[in-house]
């Protein structure tokens, strides 16, 4: 996933960057929930998924609304790539389980993608902590005329 794309994610944008509809936007909404139900019950039959907690942040939903793009994220130190491999080989059974679950006309093609936000937010996070940041920012703050 690149740099941009994400960044056209965080305002609403899809990859070409034109803005999502309401319709896009509360489609994904209703399909984040479906999956994170799903994923919560643990019912994949896949042995790479039971007992791992994943977290779905968000689904993009192409204007069409047949594909989707579920961006997910593994928690408790589980195995990125081998939980993602096995999202990834559970799409069909997913798009299966969210057309019994949603009124829609069609149930959308699931892609899975690492979401890195989480990563990008702690990289943030321990810059803003490292000592070089601080002495800057004291230094920065003594410069400041007081009132």
């Amino acid at each position: 996933m690149s740099r941009h794309r994400r960044t056209d994610r965080a305002r609403g944008a899809d990859a070409a960057g034109r803005a999502k509809s309401p319709r896009q936007l509360r489609v994904g909404e209703e399909l984040r929930h479906v999956l994170a139900a799903v994923l919560e019950r643990g019912e994949m039959r896949d042995p790479d998924l039971r007992g791992v907690s994943v977290t779905v942040t968000e689904v993009d939903v192409s204007p069409d609304l047949r594909s989707a793009t579920a961006f997910v994220m593994p928690l408790a130190g589980a195995d990125r790539e081998r939980v993602m491999a096995a999202l990834r080989r559970a799409a069909p059974w997913f798009r299966a389980q969210v057309a019994q679950r949603v009124e829609l006309r069609h149930a959308p093609d699931f892609r899975f993608e690492l979401d890195h936000s989480f990563d990008h937010a702690h990289r943030i996070g321990e810059l803003l902590n490292s000592p070089n940041v601080a002495r800057d920012l004291d230094a920065a703050d003594e410069a400041e005329p007081k009132e």
